[in-house]
């Protein structure tokens, strides 16, 4: 790792805005020594509380997120926020970013926004959403909520990153179960109804609790469902006093855990491997060529991809 890498970590660590977005910049576009810097970070992390916010578009995420992250500063704490946004099709880029969703916060001390691309990822979190949690962690923040881009069922990443996941829900958008069955719904800590002064919120509450009460593990303690106007700041103290409980692990939290760790070890060594594989599929056009022969029929992807991966096998099946 160079001496920029080193006076950058060393800036984050002494408390400068300027080091910290200029690591996140680096290390979420991979260039050459991000994973030495990330190495050097490690033991500063794991401190701060991570906060998930998924739910469907229009649900209030982003003004939700606003709020809570006003009451926490306000209580004394340091916030990080990450906002996840869809990419561009064409430059990899966020769509949107935190100067549009997050302005109203955005410029208040002791709240550092940062908005992401979910660059393809299907969960709706990247690799490099983990990297950025950790050095917003090694800079000392206390909270760090990642409010996701809310596409749907299949946008359950954030368990796989957050500590507590908040599922925010609205009256007026349809049969608001149907939004959150399956993934969605084992995945919250928390059920906000937001928007609650609407028409309809008392029923997305009672149709909550009816699914919930469906639970097999009847022992288990059921999520609160609590409703919240973010507008007008109504419901978000109590909600933010569900936040700053102490957490109660459970031995489901334990295994959520572990599999966190398990699925992180897992894509750092898939991208590794596909990078190597890359590069060197890359030399002499042998990529190029691979996609003329499929496309002319005269090979298929199948046997391309095993020939790509016979190397491997051996040294992959070594003790």
């Amino acid at each position: 790792m160079n001496n920029d890498w080193n006076a950058l970590i060393s800036e984050l660590k002494s408390g400068s805005i300027r080091a910290l977005s200029r690591l996140v910049t680096r290390v979420e576009n991979r260039e050459p020594g991000w994973m030495e810097a990330m190495k050097e970070i490690f033991p500063e992390t794991g401190k701060a509380r991570l906060i998930g916010i998924t739910g469907a578009p229009g649900s209030g995420k982003s003004t939700l997120t606003n709020r809570i992250a006003r009451t926490l500063v306000e209580k004394g704490f340091d916030i990080g926020i990450i906002a996840v946004d869809p990419s561009s099709p064409f430059s990899g880029g966020a769509l949107l970013g935190d100067r549009l969703r997050m302005r109203d916060v955005s410029n208040v001390e002791g709240v550092y926004v940062r908005s992401m691309a979910t660059r393809g990822a299907l969960g709706g979190l990247n690799q490099s959403a983990r990297d950025v949690v950790k050095i917003m962690e090694a800079f000392g923040k206390d909270f760090i909520i990642i409010e996701t881009v809310g596409v749907g069922q299949d946008e359950i990443d954030v368990i796989k990153i957050a500590d507590m996941v908040m599922v925010v829900l609205v009256p007026g958008q349809g049969d608001a179960i149907q939004a959150i069955k399956a993934g969605i719904m084992e995945i919250a800590d928390v059920f906000v109804v937001n928007k609650a002064d609407r028409e309809g919120a008392d029923q997305v509450v009672i149709d909550i609790e009816a699914m919930l009460n469906l639970d097999i593990d009847s022992d288990a303690p059921k999520p609160p469902v609590l409703r919240t106007i973010a507008l007008d700041g109504e419901g978000v103290p109590e909600l933010v006093e569900k936040i700053l409980a102490p957490p109660n692990p459970t031995h489901r939290q334990e295994d959520f855990m572990k599999e966190r760790v398990k699925e992180e070890l897992i894509g750092l060594v898939e991208k590794e491997i596909v990078g190597l594989i890359k590069d060197r599929w890359n030399e002499n056009n042998g990529l190029e060529r691979a996609v003329r022969d499929v496309l002319s029929h005269e090979r298929d992807p199948y046997s391309i991809a095993q020939e790509i991966i016979a190397p491997l096998v051996p040294l992959l099946k070594k003790n």
